[in-house]
Order: structure tokens, then C-alpha cells, then sequence
């Protein structure tokens, strides 16, 4: 017996409000798809399974799965744009995860399967939570991180990107977008304009709470990538020039 439309109706509704749990995760790590679009992922893929399952016929004879299928193949597209390079490593690539999961947990409650839909998002925001500790403890361990020197409380740092006066507003933009991490907070943002030479140098300034500073470093290679960037370094604020990271 196909659902009414009310039933339709509540599943689709669970699977916004599914989706936006894990997206608010993302939202709060500052992840580059958050609470919007993890919610849209989530409702768009419920619908699609909705419209597999009783669109064409109306007594769901039809087979949803084939539906369902070229959601999971299709949400790559999306999650391959949500993924950056910076310099060897790749940015992203737990987000588009999420995505990917997103979809998954939108398809069971477009299917009506509840209990398995709340078992699956608190899996999915678990495994972004507490896995991440852990994660970070196997990196120290490693020896792929360094540990951290400074103050509990945080470091101040300086950030100094170099470009033309034309290209301004777009390296800007950038440096803003690279420097959006749960862990910074912005204090402000000067350019300073050479007339003779044609170019600005913008300097962030910025305080945050992890004193890792690998961030930075990968935050400098992802800046020069960009042609119109001529330089980009940083260096401690209360220490000004020294360990600094330039390319």
C-alpha cells in the first residue's frame, strides 16, 4: 500500500531535519559544506528515492533502488567540488564524505526506514566527533603533527599575502576564505598600497586557539597557487620575523 501524502510529507521533513543534524557539525567545524547544504543533500536524495518509488507508479511497484543508485554516483560530482588542493595535501575530502553520507541517510528516510535513519546519523556526527581526538592523538604519535608549544590559551599570528592592486578584491576573498578555520578568529585585515611598484600587501591578523600553526603552512602553498599572488608568508605576531613561512 503506497503512503499518503502525509507520510510523504513526514519523511521528507525527517530527512531535513537529519541532514541539518550532521550539517550543523560541519556548520561548527567550519567545514566548506555545512548545515544548508548537508540538509539539501539529505532532502534532495529522499525525494528522488519518493519519486523512484511511487512517482511513475502510483502503487509503488516500481523499483526505487535504480533511483537510489545514481543518487550515490551522482552526489560524487558534489563532493569533488568541495575538495581543495594545498600544495601535497588535500582539503575536503572528510566533508565530501559527509556529503556522501548526507545522501545516504536522505535515501532511508525517503524509504521510510526511521529508526535507521537516527541510527545512521548519530553514527555519521559520532564518527566526525569523537574520531577526531583520536585521529589527531595517531598523527602526534606518528610524529606527523607537531605537538603543540605554545600557551593553552592560544598565539597570535601575522598573515601577508602580496599581490597587484587590479587583483585586490579577488586575493582578498581568498585570504579570507583560507584563513576561515573554527580554531581563528580575525582580528583585522589592512592593505597597504606601493604606487611605484603596483602592488598591495594585504596582512591579516589573526588569533588562534590551537598553536599548531601547520595550518598556516598549508594556507601559504594554497595562496600561492593562485597566479595572482606574487608572495605569502607568516610569522608569530609577538615575535615579528621570525619563523616565518614563505614561498
Amino acid at each position: 500500500m503506497p503512503p499518503t501524502e502525509l507520510e510523504v510529507g513526514i519523511r521528507i521533513a525527517f530527512s531535513l531535519a537529519m541532514g541539518a543534524c550532521v550539517g550543523l557539525e560541519r556548520q561548527w567545524r567550519a567545514g566548506l559544506a555545512g548545515l544548508r547544504t548537508n540538509a539539501l543533500v539529505s532532502v534532495g536524495a529522499a525525494l528522488f528515492v519518493v519519486m523512484g518509488a511511487y512517482g511513475f507508479t502510483p502503487d509503488g511497484s516500481a523499483d526505487p533502488t535504480r533511483v537510489a543508485a545514481q543518487v550515490v554516483s551522482g552526489i560524487g560530482f558534489l563532493g569533488a567540488g568541495v575538495m581543495i588542493r594545498e600544495g601535497l595535501n588535500i582539503r575536503g575530502l572528510n566533508t565530501a564524505a559527509t556529503l556522501w553520507c548526507s545522501a545516504a541517510i536522505g535515501c532511508l528516510a525517503g524509504t521510510g526506514m526511521y529508526v535507521i535513519t537516527l541510527i545512521g546519523t548519530a553514527v555519521i556526527v559520532a564518527a566526525n566527533t569523537l574520531l577526531r581526538p583520536l585521529g589527531r592523538a595517531v598523527n602526534r604519535k606518528t610524529g606527523r603533527l607537531p605537538l603543540p608549544t605554545a600557551s593553552p590559551l592560544g598565539a597570535d599570528f601575522a598573515f601577508e599575502v602580496m599581490t597587484s592592486d587590479k587583483a585586490e578584491p579577488r586575493v582578498r576573498a581568498l585570504l579570507l576564505q583560507t584563513l576561515s578555520r573554527p580554531e581563528y578568529r580575525l582580528k583585522s585585515v589592512t592593505a597597504s598600497h606601493n604606487k611605484q611598484g603596483n602592488s598591495v600587501a594585504l596582512l591579516a591578523e589573526i588569533h588562534s586557539t590551537d598553536p599548531d600553526a601547520s595550518p598556516l603552512e598549508r594556507a601559504v602553498s594554497r595562496m600561492t597557487l593562485d597566479p595572482k599572488v606574487s608572495s605569502a608568508r607568516w610569522w608569530p605576531d609577538e615575535e615579528e620575523g621570525n619563523e616565518e613561512d614563505e614561498f
